[in-house]
């Protein structure tokens, strides 16, 4: 496959079909495969090449596709090297697998992305807000949020005027319009 590639990863790949993977430097690996085939090289690189700290799981959402990108960072104390897997979900239901049978740490970025960009992973111990507990509007982070438009329809404008901001204006300080 690629002499500079761990062995222990090459074995790894050659078990899984369709993958495509680019090595980013000899310490970042970035690795693109199928959605149906997350939980399958999960376990290989946790059980056969020793990536067993799972750092984070980020989300993009991409609307000229309609999809939603999920990356995996995975780094493994031994080899040294961390693999960001790279997988794509349609946006619409907006629901994936929870990796968290795997990786523990996994339900609560699963939960963070389920807050910010609405998707659902099915198998997580819990999907209830834990940052937005008291937010009632669409998920944040989605393209299509405007968050001016938002605030427009939330809240009402005052005009904020204390007496101290008064004084400093006054005598020539402040910022004056």
């Amino acid at each position: 496959m690629n002499k500079q590639l761990p062995d222990v990863l090459e074995s790894v790949f050659q078990k899984m079909p369709h993958i495509v993977f680019e090595q980013q430097n000899p310490r970042r690996l970035r690795v693109k495969i199928r959605a149906d085939a997350l939980s399958t090289l999960l376990e290989l690189l946790k059980g056969r090449a020793g990536y067993l700290h799972l750092s984070a799981i980020s989300c993009v959402e991409w609307p000229e596709s309609d999809e939603f990108e999920l990356v995996y960072h995975l780094w493994s104390y031994e080899v040294k090297t961390l693999v960001s897997v790279h997988i794509y979900i349609p946006k619409k239901p907006g629901r994936y697998v929870s990796v968290y049978d795997i990786y523990t740490p996994a339900a609560f970025f699963e939960r963070d992305i389920h807050e910010m960009f609405g998707i659902y992973f099915e198998g997580s111990p819990n999907m209830e807000p834990f940052i937005l507990t008291e937010w009632y509007g669409p998920p944040p982070m989605l393209k299509s949020f405007s968050t001016l438009g938002y605030v427009k329809e939330t809240f009402e404008w005052q005009d904020y005027s204390p007496q101290w901001l008064q004084e400093i204006q006054a005598s020539g300080g402040g910022i004056v319009e």
